[in-house]
């Protein structure tokens, strides 16, 4: 029998098809320059560059792109807005603008077929940086942003983007010679790329959930050290406009310590912080948290198999009667379910064993487990199919 192929799936394509992108030219660049160092040698003052260039780029990073302009998770002046803007665009990362536009469209739609860089979906090379060089992601939805876009400053900035890596590399080489341009500047801009890029791939791979959030994000505390405290993800998205997102003592979370130095001295204020019951874990979860965590609830049972078993075994009206109460699915449905006798169907009770397992303490699991189970429910519902009607001959 010849070997038949199947083509990749429609949607594979549309996020795959254009990867080798213009954008992947410099950045392939920037990767090959750190190799320079074989000729130009590593010098002490290069070395201290790179590490002092990276700490407070990778501080750019996240309290400038990430906590201000992505989730304005404290207020400044206008004057050190700029400066974070500046900072954040050192490290060759686009502009703030299109940075937060695309984070903000991250968690809105955060690990579902809509996610930008979700490993889920795309893979883990796509999330961590494939995604990046897409052609549909080289622009930024502006209507997102719109409290940036509102400062010409700012504008300017996203117009240029890569004046401010441009300046930094220069200065660099004027402080420390081809060693301090290659190793104080290539070789943190390297570092600083793959931290950042660590938590939208890694961080939904790889860590622990304290919290239900409807996604894939993980504590993950190498990330944090390398990433001065943006690993613990999930804490944040669990509560995204916290200044602070090391929630425990032990979290350790430089980002916050250095918001928090810069507030004594009168840079940024208004930090804002997890409330209490977030902090506890008490708290109630919105309706999109308990829908995405339901459906991935529901999703790990078996509509399809359970649909053929009862099909195999039931037949005419009463199979017609339970494909309209399984699609038509509300709550307490299961006790119009016992007059059929289904072996095959789940209980309630197995939806509460799993949620057990897959999910953090939660005060809303019964809500997410009566919503998996309507959906669950109405899975089947759709895939039964009853026989048509004989017609009057």
């Amino acid at each position: 029998m010849p070997l038949t192929t199947v083509p990749p799936a429609p949607e594979a394509n549309r996020h795959h098809d254009d990867i080798i992108y213009p954008a992947l030219i410099p950045f392939s660049l920037v990767h090959l320059a750190c190799f320079a160092a074989i000729w130009t040698g590593i010098t002490w003052q290069a070395a201290i560059l790179g590490v002092v260039l990276y700490v407070v780029r990778m501080f750019g990073v996240t309290g400038g792109y990430h906590r201000y302009f992505s989730h304005r998770a404290f207020a400044t002046s206008r004057f050190f807005q700029f400066v974070l803007a500046f900072l954040a665009q050192s490290s060759a990362q686009k502009s703030v603008i299109w940075w937060a536009a695309k984070h903000r469209h991250h968690h809105k739609y955060s690990d579902t077929e809509n996610d930008v860089h979700s490993p889920r979906h795309r893979g883990f090379l796509y999330s961590h940086v494939g995604w990046i060089f897409a052609r549909q992601h080289d622009q930024a939805d502006l209507s997102t942003v719109g409290d940036l876009t509102r400062y010409r400053e700012l504008m300017w900035l996203h117009k240029f983007e890569t004046a401010p890596a441009i300046i930094l590399a220069v200065a660099c080489f004027l402080i420390a010679g081809w060693s301090g341009l290659v190793v104080g500047f290539f070789w943190s801009t390297v570092a600083c790329y793959h931290g950042t890029f660590g938590i939208n791939s890694l961080a939904h791979v790889s860590g622990r959930k304290r919290y239900v959030t409807g996604d894939d994000s993980r504590n993950n505390w190498l990330l944090a050290i390398v990433t001065m405290g943006e690993g613990w993800h999930n804490n944040h998205h669990a509560y995204q406009s916290s200044a602070r997102q090391g929630f425990r003592w032990w979290e350790y979370d430089p980002t916050y310590y250095i918001l928090c130095v810069l507030s004594w001295l009168g840079l940024v204020r208004d930090l804002k912080q997890p409330p209490k019951q977030v902090l506890r874990n008490e708290q109630r979860l919105g309706t999109k948290v308990i829908n995405r965590a339901a459906e991935q609830l529901a999703a790990r049972f078996d509509p399809d198999r359970i649909a053929k078993a009862i099909s195999t075994n039931l037949h005419g009206p009463d199979l017609q009667n339970l494909h309209d109460i399984l699609t038509n699915a509300r709550h307490r449905t299961g006790d119009a379910l016992s007059a059929f006798h289904l072996p095959h169907l789940p209980s309630r009770d197995e939806f509460m064993a799993t949620a057990r397992q897959m999910f953090a303490k939660t005060r809303s699991l019964d809500d997410i487990i009566d919503r998996a189970y309507d959906y669950f429910l109405a899975s089947v519902g759709s895939r039964l199919t009853p026989a048509p009607a004989a017609s009057a001959g």
